[in-house]
């Protein structure tokens, strides 16, 4: 292991490539701690340490910041921006064929949309920026701390700190941009990475601290245990053989080869756990802004509070149904049977057994609904360890070992050694791992 990550460090060129990256995470890592203007930040770090946050989306927005939101700095908002917007504009692909059409132009259209994605990125910066200094300004950040985060509560104040968080949604979308370019890996996911990786020390601590070494010992077996199954299911698919017929171009053969589709087991990814959790988020917020001036809540508000926490098994019941059924959307709309059986008709491409055109598509529509529901299901299991860590061992609800931080770290890690080893192999005929 050390000798491949020196013959790394030996390559001129992949060694530049990595230093950039480092110094960007760096950069990213020492603005979670820079406040943003207005904030006192003593009384947010004794804030911090009395505990009782919001929760709900916001803690879930925190854990992607890598901490920065409930710091209130200027990278307060982090990366989830951008992810939400990249989330829209992919979905706005079945409903406006303009946005179809431009993702079939190539990388012409490609550039198009990105652009759309980064207009829309500071749109939603601003407005959750501004979200994040009401909730800062009236102390529904920390409702159990009564010390004031912004001291100065002036117009000019609130407007300098809703730009400043906006710019520094900008500045992270930047930063991730030039890492993908002139770094290694996707820079976008290697900050979301490096974010909830920093949690994971005072997460482990805190169970260690609280619960015993006993405890702590058996959640890193577990956590092992984990990343092994992640790992297995996020490498797994179903490979449909496809056979490209003979054809004569002029006075060259072509085709004649074998090839196959590969159908991932988790092809959705990490985006159903995220809607999901911001989905069940949002009644809290909705309780937390209906709060009376005394402090009770309605009736209904109760019920909300209590059926929809973290320990609650109809919260459970509905993670686990909307997790199941966000996959099966975003399968339907990432992937196109009838648009993979039109190219392979188009280029003489048919799978063994199966006439071309819609009797191809059928099949592979056969093939993917099936396929879909083990990984669904593995994303609602692993979804729900850090809920079921909370009920057993009463940990946080960001268990470090389960959830959307899993299954980013895992998936991000092995994108990023591919990537390693693919420009390892291309100097020096050797991998990073034999």
């Amino acid at each position: 292991m050390f000798s491949a990550i020196a013959r790394v460090f030996r390559t001129p060129d992949l060694r530049r490539k990595l230093l950039f990256t480092l110094a960007i995470i760096a950069i990213y890592r020492a603005g979670v701690y820079i406040p943003a203007p207005g904030v006192d930040y003593s009384n947010v770090q004794q804030c911090l340490a009395a505990g009782n946050t919001t929760g709900g989306l916001y803690q879930f927005v925190n854990l992607f910041s890598g901490g920065a939101l409930l710091q209130v700095s200027i990278f307060a908002m982090g990366i989830m921006p951008y992810i939400t917007a990249s989330i829209i504009v992919q979905l706005l692909r079945v409903v406006i064929p303009r946005f179809e059409e431009l993702h079939k132009e190539g990388q012409a259209g490609q550039a198009i949309l990105t652009q759309y994605t980064r207009y829309l990125t500071i749109a939603l910066g601003l407005l959750q920026a501004t979200t994040l200094v009401s909730l800062a300004r009236s102390g529904m950040l920390f409702p159990s701390c009564q010390l004031p985060i912004v001291p100065e509560d002036n117009l000019w104040v609130i407007i300098l700190m809703i730009f400043t968080l906006t710019a520094g949604t900008g500045l992270i979308m930047w930063m991730g941009e030039l890492a993908t370019e002139r770094g290694v890996g996707n820079g976008m996911s290697l900050l979301i990475f490096v974010s909830i990786a920093s949690g994971f020390p005072s997460a482990m601590g805190a169970i260690a601290t609280s619960q015993g070494w006993g405890v702590f010992v058996g959640v890193i077996l577990i956590g092992l245990a984990v990343i092994a199954l992640v790992v297995f299911v996020e490498q797994s698919q179903r490979r449909i053989p496809v056979q490209y017929a003979k054809r004569m171009i002029g006075r060259r053969t072509v085709g004649g080869t074998s090839t196959y589709i590969p159908i991932k087991v988790n092809m959705a990814g990490v985006i159903p756990v995220i809607f999901a959790s911001s989905m069940l988020a949002l009644p809290s917020m909705v309780v937390q802004f209906n709060t009376r001036t005394d402090g009770t809540l309605p009736d209904w508000a109760l019920w909300v509070q209590t059926n929809f926490s973290g320990s609650s098994p109809l919260y459970m019941v509905a993670y686990t149904l909307l997790t199941i059924g966000f996959t099966y959307f975003y399968v339907a709309i990432t992937f196109n049977p009838t648009e993979v059986a039109d190219n392979m008709k188009q280029y003489g491409g048919f799978i063994p057994g199966i006439r071309a055109g819609r009797p191809t598509a059928e099949y592979l529509e056969y093939i993917l609904s099936r396929i879909t529901f083990p990984g669904a299901l593995y994303l609602a299991f692993v979804a729900l360890i850090p809920l079921i860590a909370f009920v057993l061992i009463n940990a946080d609800q960001n268990f470090p070992f389960g959830g959307t931080s899993i299954l980013i770290m895992v998936g991000v890690g092995l994108e990023t050694v591919k990537q390693i080893n693919a420009q390892m192999q291309q100097r020096h005929y050797e991998g990073l791992l034999r």
